[in-house]
């Protein structure tokens, strides 16, 4: 549901968004929006950063979420000089995987600022964070009051899903813990769409039951058989077009190609799920 609060801090999030974008990104967002996780590739990014960088966008890329932000840098670089390698190839340096806690929130969301980024998202719950019920709902608190940093700051907070936040304890569903004990404006729920039909849950069927809540996705798709390996989009079993029909129900705003292991040369595998996804009417 949105509440007041909710749209006035929207309004003014997107409104000073579009007045920062440098004009060759503001160009850019009028075009489709095809970002990457650049996890996907942390092997060659750990050989040849800038290098990668090239490709990836060569390939037509123009969107990166991070995942190597190390003692207040991004892969080894400042957050300011970060964003302006991202802008001068041509992507825009959109969200951050960062393992933020109530303890760090401050400086991280300083630096992911800098960066010039506009999500923040939480990748993974240690074990011992979710071993209990009780557990996911201290730290669904954590994520609310986190949250309200955020939004203060002009930030988006979310949280990325593997398959353990459906394993059910006392017959709950601890990933529907999350949903229903975080507040709907200041978290939104990055859905891995491999890791929930691994978890054994249908992503629509999220995307029914708690509306706009999924506000960024990673696409990923999944083999069949017994294996169900990670491979390239459209090569699996995961019906993407059906996914992506449902994308204002679930009120997605952005994606990321992610892949975790790959059969075939990584740069070779994500330029394949790139010309899926550029041809996927969205």
């Amino acid at each position: 549901m949105m509440n007041r609060r909710k749209f006035i801090k929207n309004s003014s999030f997107v409104i000073t968004a579009g007045l920062i974008l440098p004009a060759n990104l503001m160009a850019m967002s009028r075009k489709k929006i095809i970002g990457i996780q650049l996890y996907s590739l942390r092997d060659q990014i750990k050989d040849d950063f800038l290098g990668t960088l090239d490709r990836i966008s060569e390939i037509g890329f123009n969107a990166v979420e991070a995942a190597g932000y190390y003692d207040g840098k991004f892969y080894g670089y400042a957050p300011a000089e970060y964003k302006k390698i991202m802008e001068d190839k041509g992507m825009i340096p959109q969200s951050s995987h960062s393992m933020v806690t109530l303890d760090n929130t401050d400086k991280i969301i300083e630096d992911t600022k800098e960066a010039g980024m506009s999500y923040l998202v939480v990748p993974y719950l240690d074990k011992d964070r979710r071993e209990t019920l009780d557990d996911y709902k201290k730290v669904a608190g954590e994520f609310n009051r986190i949250g309200e940093k955020c939004n203060n700051a002009e930030l988006r907070f979310g949280y990325h899903n593997h398959a353990f936040e459906f394993e059910k304890i006392e017959e709950a569903i601890p990933y529907d813990i999350l949903l229903e004990e975080t507040e709907a404006d200041l978290v939104t729920m990055q859905l891995d769409t491999y890791w929930i039909i691994y978890g054994g849950y249908n992503p629509i069927d999220y995307f029914k039951k708690y509306p706009g809540r999924f506000g960024l996705w990673h696409v990923k798709d999944m083999t069949g058989g017994m294996d169900r390996k990670f491979t390239e989009i459209g090569s699996g079993t995961i019906n993407f077009n059906e996914i992506f029909s449902y994308k204002e129900k679930a009120g997605m705003e952005y994606f990321y190609l992610e892949q975790d292991s790959f059969d075939i040369p990584p740069l070779e595998s994500i330029e394949i799920s790139y010309n899926y996804l550029s041809n996927l009417n969205f």
